[in-house]
């Protein structure tokens, strides 16, 4: 559309220059979907010590070679316990999975194939190589050794690493804060019983989901009446409050009463763009104070939460040390779709595995006000600007959403 930038246009100017924020340390505890500042050595060897893989008894192989051998049995090594003693010819250690592998012994006999008379003796019943079911000191990591690298997402086996490395505290990126701001004088929370002419706010809980499901924390400024100096003072407290983040949601369009790019740039918004060429979501507006990028988003429920799939996930990400590709995948149409406009269309549908091939099906009314089908599509079938019509199984591509 003539004027009006593309989504991909649009979404590299939100993402120009974005990088992660500045690193700060926290426990273990709180580190979980966070993205590593720093990279991470070992600070010590795992396991620190020669270990046994399974439960049996240390023997040594020369000892085992010939069976059946009878040895005597001359102590007991379990985990957090071991045999001081050393294991010499003829002689054997109950061990358990973990435990440390006594000096002497250089192989384990699996209980499996041994038998204890109950008297000090236990009979080797096959024979075992040198070195069978022993994990070595530093097998799984050395001291010094970097194990985690930066950037890196700590998921549960990072975590589980970082912790068995001992750490008990990392350097992470910083969640970005981003304070979100509904607008209306039709709004009220809810759970308050509206007005004849007013309607329960819904956009601002959906959008801040999406932030913290990206990496982010939110900043609640509730809803601000359709008075601009009210707005200028939420942006105002956005900023003294350090957001990296401002997302408005509502009258970001035309109107007589769309009074926020006016509050915005009266408190000094540089512009960066307002209107794209997307359905739904066109009124959408960038902007930054300096370093704090603001996202306008449309009133329209559809259209704030689809604006914030595809603009305010990447960018929360992108501060979050957490950019990751949107899952964009190829299917086939499960109905037929008419023409699209000049815009780039957002479709509802359903996804689901048919005949071996993943099938999007639209919702056939596509209204931006309606919730419902939001809850229910786990997709957006993605159509391109002046996309002719298309049948039942034809190629498309889809945007999962979950």
């Amino acid at each position: 559309m003539a004027g009006l930038l593309s989504v991909e246009e649009a979404l590299a100017m939100i993402l120009g220059g974005a990088c992660p924020l500045d690193p700060e340390e926290v426990a273990l505890d709180d580190a979980a979907g966070r993205a590593l500042a720093a990279d991470v050595a070992a600070g010590r060897d795992q396991p620190p010590f020669a270990a046994s893989a399974m439960d049996g008894y240390a023997v040594r192989a020369a000892d085992v070679a010939a069976v059946p051998a009878t040895l005597a049995l001359v102590g007991r090594s379990a985990a957090g316990e071991r045999h001081t003693g050393r294991v010499g010819p003829g002689e054997a250690v109950r061990i358990f999975t973990g435990a440390p592998v006594p000096e002497g012994a250089d192989t384990i006999l699996i209980q499996e194939n041994a038998e204890d008379d109950g008297h000090g003796t236990v009979t080797a019943l096959a024979s075992v190589e040198a070195g069978r079911h022993i994990r070595r000191a530093g097998q799984d990591f050395a001291a010094g050794e970097t194990v985690l690298t930066r950037g890196r997402r700590l998921d549960a086996a990072a975590l589980s690493l970082a912790a068995a490395a001992n750490h008990p505290r990392l350097a992470v990126v910083r969640k970005p804060l981003v304070a979100v701001l509904s607008t209306g004088d039709e709004l009220v929370p809810p759970g308050v019983e509206p007005a004849p002419d007013q309607i329960v706010a819904s956009n601002a809980y959906g959008v801040a989901a999406l932030v913290r499901d990206a990496g982010g924390r939110v900043l609640d400024l509730g809803i601000a009446p359709d008075e601009e100096g009210r707005l200028r003072a939420c942006i105002r407290h956005a900023l003294d409050a350090g957001a990296d983040m401002i997302v408005t949601i509502g009258g970001a369009s035309v109107g007589e009463l769309d009074l926020v790019g006016a509050a915005l740039a009266a408190e000094g918004m540089e512009p960066g763009f307002w209107k794209i060429a997307m359905r739904p979501g066109k009124p959408l507006m960038f902007g930054r104070f300096g370093r704090v990028r603001v996202l306008g988003l449309p009133g329209n429920p559809v259209s704030a939460l689809v604006c914030g799939h595809l603009f305010v996930k990447p960018l929360v990400g992108a501060l979050a040390g957490l950019s990751r590709a949107p899952d964009l995948r190829e299917a086939v149409l499960g109905a037929a779709m008419k023409a699209n406009g000049q815009r780039q269309d957002h479709v509802r549908a359903v996804a689901e595995i048919r005949d071996g091939r993943l099938t999007a099906t639209p919702f056939a009314v596509q209204d931006s006000s309606m919730l419902k089908t939001m809850a229910a599509a786990n997709a957006l079938v993605v159509r391109p600007p002046d996309a002719p019509p298309a049948k039942a199984g034809e190629a498309c591509r889809v945007l999962m959403l979950r």
